[in-house]
């Protein structure tokens, strides 16, 4: 297993930033947004002086620093701004109420806070009533000052806080899709790893590719895809503010010309719903896609690639390893499957005990390697249940086939016992998804008259389909044409759209709280 040679001090924004200065690549693109570029130099002075701002407010090494930004150049300097002086800058979601904002400064006891201006409305209020210095990206606003106005005079040189390898370097609230959301501790190791490993190995990334990304920075999945691994080797990052719609995405994979580009499998879904992409957009720059979040369907990647000749790399991480660890090589995908371990990390399916299970038998997911979380933040129990001694308990349910690739089963808590037997609900939304009508899949678990357990489909339909009995029965047989009788569901239901996390994620147990009756 090839491991990361990672030194003992190290601070991360010297690999991601100071490295291209030194290395004589200042004057390579690092970021696009919108009409601008901005160089590597001009990004190493930005975070520079936001570097020295954080200091002058009187943040000091390992406090924290809130960061409720769009994507843009400003989220880039206030990240590594933060890293770069020891603090820990910690992005969290944009579109939040403000009650959870108040509960995410409390939590995180964050003294400043890097907001633009177009979300200051809903932290206005909250940081109000506590000592929380603002910074607005955008115009000045009451009670926040102007992010350029308070960088403006300060020194575009900084050296960096001397960090160990092992001290943190940020935080990722988990997505909080049942109970509060969890600060996931991350050390500047673990930024490194990522990049050598899973970016280098199967995207082989250089310093002529340009990254994509629809997932926004403050997820963990967005955050590699869409800045840290091009900066770790001098490529490009094109940054939309923008909600990511399956048009806009288009556009800007016209307009910008990334190689790279981030998905979720329901923005693939519907980008395929768009007509006429081939005439009105330019995709000729992409040499690859990727999927995580949530699987990717076999039909849906068989459908990309003959549509636009590209494939799309399926893998899986979680906030805690901080990226996709399990991933489908170019040239090499196995359609529907999450594909083989990502060299540097280690994977394990296994039983209730930790022991590992043989090939073709359903367990637990765990995985092993050098960028897992060192736990969650003022939750001592939680980060014992998930932490196996080096191994990560991931939640996930998957076996191994013969050739070695990683079947997705489900969740955990989402596996469903039908007439004895385990069935996954991932297998029958995939068998759902193959049917020409379906655009969106969820199976969650239902109780019959007799209180069995038994699968129930939400289903979202394509343009131009109505729902309607003879489609639902339709559906039924079709799942029960192509697999074991007691997996197909016994009910389905149109809906107009699925419950989702701002990731992407299905929340299969708001599906579940409407199966009462």
């Amino acid at each position: 297993m090839a491991v990361p040679d990672i030194p003992e001090r190290l601070n991360a924004a010297t690999v991601f930033i100071d490295a291209h200065l030194a290395e004589g690549r200042g004057q390579r693109i690092a970021l696009r947004w919108r009409d601008r570029t901005i160089s590597y130099a001009e990004l190493a002075a930005k975070v520079n002086q936001t570097g020295n701002a954080l200091r002058r407010l009187g943040v000091r090494a390992e406090e924290r620093v809130l960061l409720v930004a769009l994507d843009s150049p400003a989220f880039a300097y206030g990240f590594w701004g933060a890293l770069k002086i020891g603090a820990v800058p910690v992005p969290v979601n944009t579109a939040l109420r403000a009650e959870d904002y108040a509960y995410l400064l409390d939590d995180s006891r964050a003294s400043t806070l890097i907001v633009s201006a177009e979300l200051w409305p809903t932290l206005a209020p909250v940081v109000q009533a506590r000592p929380v210095s603002s910074i607005i990206i955008g115009a000045a606003q009451p009670g926040g000052v102007a992010f350029d106005d308070w960088i403006a005079s300060e020194a575009s040189e900084l050296e960096p806080h001397p960090s160990h390898r092992d001290d943190a370097a940020l935080w990722l609230y988990s997505s909080g899709s049942t109970g509060l959301p969890k600060g996931v501790v991350h050390q500047h190791r673990n930024l490194v790893y990522c990049a050598d490993t899973y970016a280098r190995e199967v995207l082989a990334i250089g310093p002529d590719d340009v990254s994509l990304a629809a997932p926004r920075l403050f997820f963990a999945y967005g955050l590699g895809g869409g800045m840290n691994f091009a900066l770790r080797v001098g490529a490009t990052a094109a940054l939309v503010s923008e909600r990511p719609t399956p048009d806009g995405m288009f556009r800007a994979i016209s307009e910008y010309r990334p190689s790279l580009f981030f998905g979720v499998p329901t923005l693939y879904a519907s980008m395929l719903q768009i007509p006429d992409v081939e005439s009105r957009y330019d995709l000729s720059s992409l040499r690859l896609c990727v999927s995580a979040g949530e699987p990717l369907p076999g039909e849906l990647f068989t459908r990309w690639k003959a549509r636009f000749g590209l494939e799309i790399l399926d893998g899986i991480g979680t906030t805690e390893a901080l990226h996709i660890f399990l991933s489908n090589r170019a040239g090499h995908v196995r359609p529907g499957s999450s594909g083989l371990p990502v060299e540097g990390y280690e994977l394990r399916v296994a039983d209730e005990a930790g022991q590992p299970l043989a090939q073709g038998q359903m367990g637990d997911l765990l995985v092993a390697g050098g960028s897992l979380t060192s736990g969650y933040w003022r939750k001592r129990e939680t980060t014992q249940r998930a932490l196996y001694g080096r191994w990560l308990r991931t939640g996930d349910t998957y076996y191994q086939d013969d050739d070695g690739y990683y079947w997705y089963c489900g969740r955990a808590d989402d596996m469903l016992k039908v007439s004895g037997q385990w069935v996954s609900p991932a297998e029958v939304e995939g068998l759902l998804f193959e049917h020409e009508a379906v655009l969106e899949a969820a199976v969650v678990g239902w109780q019959d008259a007799e209180r069995l357990t038994k699968p129930k489909a939400f289903v979202v339909l394509k343009d131009g389909y109505r729902p309607s009995p003879e489609l639902a029965a339709e559906l039924q047989a079709f799942v029960k044409a192509r697999t074991l009788p007691h997996k197909y569901p016994r009910r389905v239901e149109f809906v107009a759209e699925l419950p989702k996390t701002t990731t992407g994620k299905i929340q299969r147990y708001k599906l579940r709280a409407q199966n009462d009756d």
